[in-house]
């Protein structure tokens, strides 16, 4: 595996890559077994794996936490390695952006709900730094996990508006055996609070185990999911709510493929997480 840092060394790589089937895994590092996972399907699937550790700090928004985010460069070096990656680039901010950089790739319609609206600003850096990567690396194939699943449709979108030759691959989420997301913000939490962060994922169990039965009481599903949640000692509920998956917009209870999707603050960290209701698979929590 080469490891680079300048925008001129991944060029120039990238350059001798004969293959068509080059693959790219985003990240912002600290690498997890969920990170991996999206490794190790574009290693099995295409000839080239480019991997990019860049904690991007335009998708921050005012007091929130980028310069405490959690970084390990050789442990990710290390994972990226392990998976058959071929190429890393870490870059320092200056090599992604210029100074006088003036350009933003903005998603309409998709980015007013959710995420987007206790980040403002959020899903426009995401956009702004996946178009520059696409771009950068031209891959056949992007990797991203179904846990950030509004990240994954804003992508999905912009690639398709902006004719982007890239093909969006979306993974399933990884879990904890407790059912925890996997999350490189999940090493802020205390032990107490770790404790109270499976409640998320039994929630949205018994929420999916409900819709599976029949149950469409939308409005009811949603207040038993918020009231399940705000009960936890340490948490703070920012949403918790069924969309549309397609659109994200307000699931009316029909047959529309649907999505629980919460995001509730434990302690002083934000998690989030969502089920898919409209598949028969549970929610996978490895043995």
């Amino acid at each position: 595996m080469r490891i680079v840092t300048t925008r001129a060394e991944l060029l120039s790589t990238l350059d001798g890559v004969t293959t068509p089937w080059r693959a790219l895994v985003p990240t912002m590092g600290y690498l997890h077994a969920g990170h991996a996972s999206l490794m190790s399907a574009a290693r099995a699937n295409n000839d080239f794996v480019v991997a990019t550790v860049f904690v991007n700090p335009t998708q921050f928004g005012p007091g929130e936490d980028l310069d405490r985010y959690p970084r390990d460069p050789d442990g990710d070096a290390a994972r990226c390695r392990e998976a058959g990656v071929d190429l890393l680039w870490m870059p320092p901010p200056g090599e992604v952006y210029a100074a006088d950089h003036a350009t933003t790739v903005h998603v309409s319609g998709l980015t007013d709900t959710l995420c987007g609206s206790s980040r403002p600003g959020h899903f426009d850096g995401v956009a702004t730094v996946v178009t520059k990567l696409l771009n950068l690396v031209q891959p056949r194939r992007a990797y991203f996990g179904e846990k950030d699943f509004q990240q994954l449709a804003v992508i999905r979108r912009f690639v398709r508006d902006l004719d982007l030759r890239t093909e969006i691959v979306g993974m399933p989420t990884v879990r904890d055996a407790d059912g925890v997301a996997l999350s490189s913000r999940n090493k802020y939490l205390s032990v107490d609070e770790r404790a109270q962060a499976r409640t998320i994922w039994r929630a949205l169990e018994e929420l999916r185990q409900r819709w599976q039965r029949g149950d469409r009481d939308v409005e009811e599903l949603r207040a038993r999911l918020e009231a399940t949640l705000n009960a936890l000692p340490a948490g703070r509920v920012d949403y918790a709510t069924i969309v549309d998956a397609d659109d994200l917009s307000a699931h009316r209870g029909d047959e529309r493929p649907a999505v629980a999707a919460v995001a509730v603050h434990v302690g002083t960290t934000r998690l989030i997480d969502n089920a898919r209701l409209d598949r028969a698979t549970p929610l996978h929590v490895p043995a």
